[in-house]
């Protein structure tokens, strides 16, 4: 079954796209050839890099803490000035990029980011390293979607390349949230605790250099009336709102005062900008979007499996450090087969999603990380890696590949090129505010598991509230799988 492209063909959506009279010839200079291969070797580096980010500073912030003499509120802030940064602009990147050019603003986001990492590297106290970790999160922010809408429109006209190259992309993005972790260890143990954030600079200027030399710049007649101010400011405050209350929900309380101000506040701004879509002419995330099944439903799976695998990384982590004692550098060489399992689930999934589709990949993946998550909730108090460490994560950095694959390109497949970047924002949007409100919800729900395990020691709570939260974890899994049957049967990207 084909998505329906009738509702994003361009021109009832986007003044951009009529038929008007054709700008001036000095408005559309020459642009030299794009390569393919160039296009997707420049998506999946800033996708390295962001995926990368948001993992490798997670086991370097101990050290952190106590070389910056960090408070716990301040540590805590060194991980959501960037979630909520990245959260809450995402969807305003995307359709930036989509009127300005993905190139030019792909190329404003590498700066930012690399520059912020430079700075934070060099943070003589917390408050620096804070500000320069919400300048990264905007940088990412403009990165996300950006680098995703180049491969897909370079490639729109050539589905089965450019299902390659989206399977490519996925692989990467899974490949380099393992591998943070174990980067993360290996720097902050020989090196210092600045480097996870030091390596972002010779990654950053390598790409912005090929972005330069490989990709055109937007037509100077890019259209720039185009952006949607009211539905921008109020999706992007709603977004940063959500975030923030989800992050300081696990040390609040769901129903502290500022935890439900700004989850209500949230509320109120997503209903309002709901509102403006429906109005404006030129709306940022295009109202046709819900009549596409593929990107509705893809979406709501990238939402549930940005909060199982955010939340489970974390607690896996948890649970080697704090439980059986190990260091962070062994804690990530312990992840590693979960780096191997998710390369080669990604090699597998890229030759399943042309022959069966998202429809049967994503509930197929879903359910195989289900699985992988519900044998993680048996962990014991002791030393047990092989068997309750080890192989569960395999299964799970196999069905996180497929899963993620699959929803790539159940919510891109069958997009206009000109819709390329809001379609984009909106997947890494969700997966990205799920992650950040899964890990508040599941940190809650182990909390209180553990509190209320009176008859046993801190040592066997702790790990009973970590076997509830991973159970539940599976959970939203198996839901995800659910929702992703109402999937197309067919897609695009495997014509």
């Amino acid at each position: 079954m084909s998505v329906q492209p009738a509702p994003l063909s361009g021109h009832t959506q986007d003044p951009s796209s009529t038929t008007s009279a054709p700008p001036p010839p000095t408005a559309r200079p020459a642009v030299r050839p794009v390569s393919p291969a160039v296009v997707t070797a420049v998506g999946c580096i800033a996708q390295f890099m962001i995926v990368l980010d948001s993992t490798i500073v997670t086991v370097a912030l101990p050290a952190m803490r106590s070389a910056l003499n960090l408070s716990a509120t301040s540590q805590q802030w060194v991980v959501n000035g960037y979630l909520i940064a990245l959260g809450g602009l995402l969807l305003l990147a995307a359709r930036l990029g989509d009127l300005f050019g993905h190139a030019r603003m792909l190329r404003v986001g590498v700066v930012l980011f690399t520059l912020a990492s430079l700075v934070g590297g060099f943070a003589p106290n917390g408050a620096c390293l804070i500000a320069a970790r919400v300048v990264q999160g905007v940088g990412a922010a403009i990165q996300a979607p950006t680098g995703l809408s180049l491969i897909n429109t370079a490639l729109h006209d050539d589905p089965p390349r450019r299902a390659k190259a989206v399977g490519l992309w996925s692989m990467i993005g899974g490949f380099a949230g393992a591998a943070g972790v174990v980067l993360g260890g290996v720097l902050t143990e020989y090196l210092d605790w600045r480097w996870v954030l030091f390596v972002n600079v010779p990654i950053g200027v390598g790409l912005y250099a090929l972005c330069f030399r490989g990709l055109p710049s937007a037509p100077r007649g890019t259209r720039r009336s185009g952006l949607d101010l009211p539905g921008a400011l109020t999706v992007t405050v709603a977004s940063a709102a959500l975030a923030y209350g989800a992050s300081q929900a696990s040390a609040d309380g769901w129903g502290s005062a500022t935890v439900l101000t700004a989850l209500i506040g949230a509320a109120v701004l997503y209903a309002a900008f709901a509102l403006f879509e429906v109005r404006s002419p030129r709306p940022l995330v295009p109202p046709a979007f819900i009549r596409l099944r593929g990107l509705v439903f893809g979406n709501f799976v990238a939402l549930c499996l940005g909060a199982s695998m955010t939340s489970g990384m974390v607690f896996i982590s948890i649970y080697l450090q704090q439980t059986l004692g190990f260091s962070a550098l062994r804690t990530g060489m312990c992840l590693l087969p979960m780096t191997a399992a998710l390369v080669a689930g990604g090699l597998l999934a890229r030759r399943l999603v042309a022959t069966v589709g998202p429809r049967v990949l994503v509930p197929v993946g879903s359910l195989v990380t289900a699985a992988g998550q519900a044998w993680t909730a048996f962990l014991p108090d002791h030393s047990a890696y092989a068997s309750h460490v080890l192989g569960p994560t395999v299964v799970i950095g196999l069905g996180v590949s497929c899963t993620l694959l699959g929803v790539t390109v159940a919510c891109t497949a069958g997009i206009a090129p000109q819709y390329a970047g809001s379609a984009a924002g909106l997947l890494n949007t969700a997966r990205q505010l799920g992650g950040a409100i899964g890990l508040a919800a599941l940190s809650t729900i182990a909390l209180t598991a553990a509190a209320h395990d009176h008859a046993a020691g801190p040592l066997d709570a702790s790990v009973h509230g970590l076997r509830v939260a991973l159970l539940t974890s599976a959970a939203v899994m198996v839901v995800a799988a659910a929702g992703s049957l109402a999937l197309p049967r067919r897609s695009a990207a495997g014509r």
